[in-house]
């Protein structure tokens, strides 16, 4: 029985470890192949190509590409969760995105919203990106916490 008590709260523990992931249409990045935006494309994935992580599903283009994903997936998650990086350091909310809008910078992944003529990634641009990643930084440790 003790161990049961254990295995329940180390259980709980988990689950409120895992990260809040934008998994709109039930993927990460609405579907779109994580290893490909390291190519400088926005591919959508193909759901023959297909594997979960960290309770989160994601689309691959190829089987090369979800090999590439599984020898190292913590590399290729978008940061924020997937959501809008602008939104996240200006506004500290969760916002989603457009899975064609993003930037790879310093070998990390970040998603845009990009609709009704507002691209944040413009905004992103012509803003201090280095100061916008430290408030997004310290905003996520917070917003990712509220559902």
């Amino acid at each position: 029985m003790k161990y049961l008590i254990y295995i329940f709260f180390f259980g709980i523990f988990i689950t409120q470890a895992q990260t809040d992931y934008n998994t709109k249409k039930g993927f990460l990045a609405e579907g779109y192949d994580v290893v490909s935006y390291f190519e400088n494309k926005a591919e959508k994935g193909n759901k023959k190509y297909t594997t979960t992580f960290d309770g989160t599903r994601f689309k691959f283009t190829s089987q090369t590409h979800l090999d590439t994903f599984k020898a190292n997936p913590k590399q290729y998650i978008p940061q924020y969760g997937g959501y809008c990086a602008y939104a996240v350091a200006e506004k500290a909310k969760k916002v989603s995105v457009d899975p064609e809008t993003f930037e790879i910078r310093d070998g990390k992944l970040y998603l845009f919203y990009n609709s009704w003529g507002i691209n944040t990634l413009k905004s992103w641009l012509e803003k201090d990106v280095n100061q916008l990643i430290i408030k997004a930084d310290q905003s996520w440790k917070f917003i990712s916490e509220k559902d």
